[in-house]
């Protein structure tokens, strides 16, 4: 008998467009004074590797899809992109 393999998604989290991103700003100012040539704009976001127990692709869109809409992203301000991993 086989055992299912579990579900591996990366769900990125990033402002939207319009949104002032500090952090981002503060990065790329940074970078800037460390000799990094050429950076003309940063913005930061949130990256998260979850694992879930064997289910079809679709159910785990749904998971995920309502893990970002609950807790992940602030969808007021965030926009989320969910990719299933291989492997």
């Amino acid at each position: 008998m086989t055992n299912p393999t579990k579900i591996r998604a990366r769900v990125t989290v990033t402002l939207k467009n319009g949104v002032l991103d500090p952090q981002g700003k503060a990065i790329e100012s940074a970078l800037t004074s460390l000799g990094v040539e050429g950076v003309e704009g940063v913005r930061q976001g949130k990256l998260f590797d979850i694992e879930l127990a064997p289910a079809e692709a679709e159910r785990a869109r749904e998971l995920l899809t309502a893990a970002c809409e609950k807790l992940l992203a602030n969808t007021v301000i965030e926009n989320y992109r969910i990719e299933l991993v291989e492997g």
